[in-house]
């Protein structure tokens, strides 16, 4: 469903109504487009005196050819020439007309809270000077690893402070917080790549661990990163799962497309669409985890990824749910993913570098009135994930979530009309979010370079207003 409103406001005479009326005033966001670049726009890069990160940061903007600047600081400059990258000096001045597509900042060198100063000495000057659908990336280093006190807690001052530029600065900009385990530093690109690029358009103010790690990750091809992957998608018929099977296959997968029998006319429909395969079952059925394992050994030797999509909601007061009703959503969006998890380690079906992922929502951090079963099925699935992480790690297998919020589908359409507007101006960009930015960022998951990221649980909500 179309969103009239941001096409209304973004009309000359509905700028005028909105700038007179104090009303929202969002603005189409940047996707991915395959014929741009990464980063279609200026970078500017600085750190923080000492900041051990910007190594691992300029290698990355130089893979991708991003056209940088450096943030008047000569360590900055000879970092980013020590890696290939060409980076000019930058001082901002009130007079300049520079517009910046991003700006990353190397915060780990910030060790005590008095040098916190140096977040507001390089965003400040510079905030104002974001293009639309622009890029906010602080990389600092894992509190909770660290074994200064005063370390620690500068460190994770930096949360504090990413999530309210990301209210900040509005255009479609989103900020975002990445910590890097020390001995990490390689793994840092996927992450960084993604969160640098359009496919992140509708993930604001999140917080990616990048951790050092026993996988043995994978350099891709960055055009099709899971090329010669294997992924299987449930609820793949429509709506988010459909566009999660469009993106995995985009990027070189092969999709198997799960959903029940009575939707096989769209999975098929899906399914041809993008040269994927059909899996018509029922994931509650007794049977349904040996048949998902059985199918994936015998037609594709094993399985390299599986994206836990499919759920339902039955939407009830708690005094007025039937049974019936709590069952049905508990069973289908939780502990059917834990008996296919379940029986995909045993039978040893997920390959090396797999990947589990899962489709939580926001309504299971924050909680939703009328939906108490639906909410606790989706905090269910984030225990998944902290609970299952360390057992897939010692297989060779990550497992991530993510927690869309208000998503422009089919069932957020069918919403009474003042609900869905709340809906979708309640967060930082004052709009809905598309079926393909949970799938980009389930990609990003799914990309074999991502073995560092792991156990992490990604709102795409645009920073909504509710919830942590």
């Amino acid at each position: 469903m179309s969103d009239r409103y941001i096409d209304f406001v973004n009309s000359p005479f509905g700028q005028l109504v909105a700038k007179n009326l104090g009303l929202p005033n969002p603005m189409p966001l940047d996707r991915f487009d395959a014929n741009a670049p990464v980063v279609k726009g200026t970078v500017l890069l600085g750190a923080a005196n000492g900041g051990d990160l910007t190594d691992a940061i300029a290698k990355v903007l130089s893979n991708i050819n991003a056209e940088t600047l450096a943030f008047s600081d000569s360590g900055v400059q000879e970092a980013a020439a020590s890696v290939g990258l060409n980076a000019q000096a930058y001082a901002p001045s009130a007079e300049d007309t520079q517009k910046f597509k991003a700006l990353v900042f190397d915060a780990s060198g910030i060790k005590n809270s008095a040098e916190l100063k140096a977040l507001h000495s390089f965003f400040g000057p510079v905030i104002r000077k974001m293009s639309g659908s622009g890029r906010i990336i602080v990389i600092g280093r894992t509190p909770e690893l660290l074994d200064d006190a005063k370390y620690t807690t500068a460190q994770r001052a930096l949360e504090g402070f990413t999530r309210a530029i990301g209210k900040e600065v509005k255009k479609g900009c989103t900020a975002q917080l990445v910590y890097v385990a020390p001995g990490a530093d390689a793994n840092l690109e996927s992450t960084l790549r993604f969160f640098i690029s359009p496919k992140s358009a509708y993930v604001s103010g999140q917080v990616v661990r990048v951790q050092a790690t026993a996988i043995v990750g994978e350099t891709p091809n960055w055009a099709q990163p899971l090329s010669g992957k294997v992924a299987l998608v449930t609820g793949a018929s429509r709506g988010i799962g459909e566009a999660i099977a469009q993106t995995l296959a985009r990027d070189g997968a092969h999709v198997i497309c799960l959903d029940v029998p009575q939707q096989e006319a769209d999975l098929q429909r899906v399914a041809a669409s993008i040269n994927g395969s059909v899996l018509a079952l029922d994931i509650t059925a007794a049977d349904a985890p040996k048949a998902i394992a059985a199918h994936c050994k015998k037609a594709h030797k094993g399985l390299d990824i599986i994206v836990h999509n499919a759920g339902v909601t039955r939407d009830k007061t708690l005094a007025n749910m039937k049974d019936q009703l709590w069952n049905m959503v508990i069973d289908i969006n939780l502990s059917s993913e834990e008996r296919i998890n379940d029986e995909l380690i045993a039978k040893k079906i997920l390959r090396a570098n797999g990947r589990v992922i899962c489709v939580s929502s926001i309504s299971g951090i924050a909680g939703n009135m009328g939906q108490s079963n639906y909410a606790t099925s989706k905090a269910g699935v984030i225990g998944m994930v902290n609970s299952m992480q360390p057992l897939l790690e010692s297989k060779g297998v990550t497992i991530n979530a993510v927690a869309p919020g208000f998503i422009e589908t089919q069932m957020t359409a069918a919403i009474p009309f003042a609900i869905r507007e709340a809906g979708r101006r309640m967060n930082s960009m004052s709009q809905g979010g598309l079926p393909v930015d949970v799938a980009e960022a389930i990609a990003w998951y799914a990309s074999p370079a991502s073995n560092g990221v792991n156990g992490n649980i990604v709102r795409v909500c645009g920073q909504s207003l509710i919830g942590a």
